[in-house]
């Protein structure tokens, strides 16, 4: 009889869910819109009921199934599947674990959403099963997984790897976390959006200060195409960025020694000449015993990365 794992990708807008077969491949995979109406209380329960009709209609028994993986964004407690608090969903501390297990009746593992993305680049994506590895991923803020040992490292309470909330600027921007000045504050989407906005308000003849006013806004595309158009305060936003994720890298890269650097995520479709700037600064800021063994890559999983790393953690647990 042939064995699936569930892998659930929770996010703001969708929750993307697969079946996956033994190997990190997927069998089936599919979406529904999250619903976060009342704190998102009715997230699991839509979830499982598009899973018992996609199991009917692909003539899956439940006893196939050899449990639920789940990544969900926020602070996690992966021992107990606690998510302390899920901002842009409304959770706080909510159970998500106990409440997919009560539905299911199958094993159930959570974490935090860049960590089972990390775990799926890992297992059958650009990470090919490193020992150690730090995973980037570059969005509307910045998430991070950090694998050491062949392990995630999840930390104490699920703390761990929130790369996005190394501080950079202690005077900086406020971050949603309520800190100042975190690395998401700078090299996100957002922080690329906000650099291109104090840059404008400095330089408004700009060639940027000309495309805001005629589109009314300036996205991550506007930036990297313009500087491919040669307007130097997009290139100088882009080197920034660059500079900035560099030394941040350096200094986690210092604890743990990896063999890999993983960049994924919106801002990472940039392209080859955006990673090979932040290897470059990258290498500026850190030691050459240590970046020297590192090799700096592209995540190749896209948005199928978290629910096939969710399936690792049920392979992994069980």
């Amino acid at each position: 009889m042939t064995e699936f794992i569930l892998g659930i990708d929770i996010g703001g807008t969708a929750i993307k869910i697969g079946i996956i077969n033994i190997d990190g491949s997927i069998h089936s995979k599919w979406d529904i819109p999250t619903n976060i109406e009342n704190q998102g209380e009715s997230i699991a329960t839509d979830a499982w009921s598009s899973i018992v009709e996609k199991l009917d209609a692909l003539h899956i028994e439940k006893d196939q199934l050899q449990g639920i993986g789940i990544g969900a964004p926020g602070f996690i407690d992966e021992k107990t599947g606690l998510v302390y608090k899920a901002v842009n969903i409304g959770w706080e501390n909510f159970d998500l674990a106990h409440q997919f297990s009560e539905l299911a009746n199958l094993p159930v593992f959570v974490a935090n959403d860049a960590n089972v993305a990390a775990l799926g680049e890992n297992w059958v994506g650009a990470g090919n099963q490193a020992d150690h590895l730090i995973a980037v991923t570059l969005g509307t803020g910045v998430g991070g997984g950090i694998i050491a040992n062949g392990a995630m490292i999840s930390g104490e309470n699920g703390t761990a790897g929130e790369i996005g909330h190394i501080t950079i600027d202690p005077n900086g921007y406020k971050c949603n976390c309520g800190k100042r000045g975190c690395l998401e504050t700078i090299t996100s989407a957002t922080g690329m959006v906000r650099q291109a906005i104090a840059l404008i308000e400095k330089n408004p003849e700009s060639t940027l200060a000309e495309h805001h006013h005629k589109h009314g806004e300036i996205t991550t595309k506007d930036i990297f195409d313009l500087a491919k158009q040669g307007d130097q305060l997009s290139e100088q936003i882009i080197d920034h960025t660059a500079n900035v994720l560099g030394f941040a890298i350096s200094n986690i890269a210092t604890v743990i020694n990896p063999s890999k650097i993983l960049i994924g995520g919106g801002v990472s479709q940039a392209g080859e000449s955006f990673i090979r700037k932040i290897e470059t600064q990258f290498k500026r800021y850190a030691l050459p015993r240590v970046s020297d063994i590192c090799e700096f890559k592209i995540a190749e999983l896209g948005n199928d990365a978290g629910m096939i790393g969710a399936a690792y953690l049920v392979k992994e647990r069980l």
